[in-house]
């Protein structure tokens, strides 16, 4: 408990600094900004005892951008992809996230996409704005569950993500988390030591696919992340 009481009272000034030397950087290059965001994350995982592994490296392009989809278990994830990801991305993040003092407007700096799941005409707005940002080449990193899961197994996964997808007729790379959710479980405020696994897996091709393919999409996104995980890949809302 102390470890983590002292990791809090570093963590929270060093992110404080970070927003506030860092935000002068977006008005050269938001994605200087971005740049400095991962030393944030790198610092932040060896301050809380997390040692990061990453598979799959090789499925990421480097000339194209990709919506990342991760499976989401922990606050510590937010720190993993930053470190974790080795190409530029940005966020789609729930809009309450952005009415945080400094890090909203960090974030909004950086060009992350607040997503307001609650009023339908806002999230479509938000994933023309996504949608954009691919078109531009930047690759958008998304939770389609949406929030973290209590016990480890896949919750729902929103439609949102996978509507932008097929719309910008950009691949989803599945991103299978793992060993987070011991580190910090949902509703905990404490910290363990211990690894992360990021598992990035073979991208699915969305080209050529209409709107009615969504269905079929989510379950070609959501299998392999199960089975990377060892988890059903049966969705609970079915």
């Amino acid at each position: 408990m102390f470890r983590s009481f002292f990791a809090w009272i570093i963590f929270i000034p060093w992110t404080l600094f970070v927003i506030v030397t860092g935000v002068p950087l977006s008005f050269i290059s938001p994605d200087w900004l971005h740049a400095y965001a991962r030393i944030w994350a790198r610092f932040g995982l060896a301050l809380i005892g997390a040692r990061l592994q990453l598979e799959g490296i090789d499925n990421i392009p480097k000339d194209r951008p990709v919506i990342f989809m991760p499976n989401h278990q922990s606050n510590v994830d937010i720190l993993a992809l930053f470190a974790g990801i080795p190409v530029q991305f940005r966020w789609m993040a729930k809009e309450e996230l952005f009415r945080i003092p400094l890090f909203g407007y960090a974030m909004a700096r950086t060009g992350y996409i607040a997503i307001d799941r609650s009023d339908r005409r806002k999230a479509a707005r938000s994933v023309s704005v996504a949608a954009r940002r691919i078109a531009a080449g930047t690759s958008v990193v998304i939770f389609p569950e949406g929030t973290r899961t209590e016990d480890g197994n896949l919750l729902p996964f929103k439609k949102g993500g996978f509507l932008l997808a097929l719309s910008a007729q950009t691949p989803i790379i599945p991103v299978a988390i793992s060993g987070s959710r011991e580190i910090m479980p949902k509703s905990s405020f404490r910290f363990r030591r211990g690894d992360i696994r990021i598992t990035f897996l073979p991208e699915v091709p969305t080209e050529g696919l209409p709107t009615a393919a969504r269905e079929a999409l989510i379950a070609r996104v959501r299998q392999p992340i199960a089975q990377s995980l060892g988890v059903s890949d049966e969705d609970p809302a079915a």
